[in-house]
């Protein structure tokens, strides 16, 4: 009986581990945690684009703009600062999601919200999160023009 308790126990212990957030991700969330600025966006191909991102400004509005992340509770603000845009905070939930273990890729899951963290419309953006260090972050996003992909690069640094 004591064997079968031991066994029992170790099998549950190793299906919560299974099922808890990986080294990489618990990893990320401590380096994103904080201040940062969209300092630049740019495309995978040359060309002037007339994109309306996370379906809220232009790529203009974004740029400059500043986010704060905090991980405890997956939540965020961004703040938009140009002048001749629709200027203010913006709040957001978001979760890392690891796409692969071996390589360390993942995804940003983004989804814009109220104050009070409910969304309205429940839709959310998926982004990779391409590069992260201590003081840098770059997000992409694929979208389809004129039939063919283009990446959209939003580089952020660190405050």
């Amino acid at each position: 009986m004591k064997k079968l308790v031991t066994a029992l126990s170790i099998s549950l212990l190793l299906i919560v581990a299974s099922c808890g957030t990986s080294k990489t991700v618990r990893t990320s969330k401590k380096v994103i945690k904080g201040d940062w600025v969209l300092s630049s966006i740019t495309y995978s191909q040359a060309g002037t684009y007339n994109t309306t991102l996370l379906n809220d400004a232009s790529k203009a509005c974004f740029e400059g703009s500043t986010w704060q992340f905090i991980p405890n509770n997956n939540t965020g603000i961004y703040t938009i600062n140009n002048s001749s845009c629709s200027t203010g905070e913006r709040h957001f939930v978001f979760t890392i999601q690891e796409v692969n273990a071996e390589t360390g890729l993942y995804d940003f899951l983004l989804k814009p919200t109220d104050e009070r963290h409910k969304s309205e419309t429940n839709q959310g953006f998926r982004l990779k999160l391409s590069a992260l260090s201590d003081t840098a972050m770059q997000w992409q996003q694929s979208v389809s023009v004129a039939g063919s992909s283009l990446i959209i690069n939003m580089n952020f640094t660190k405050q």
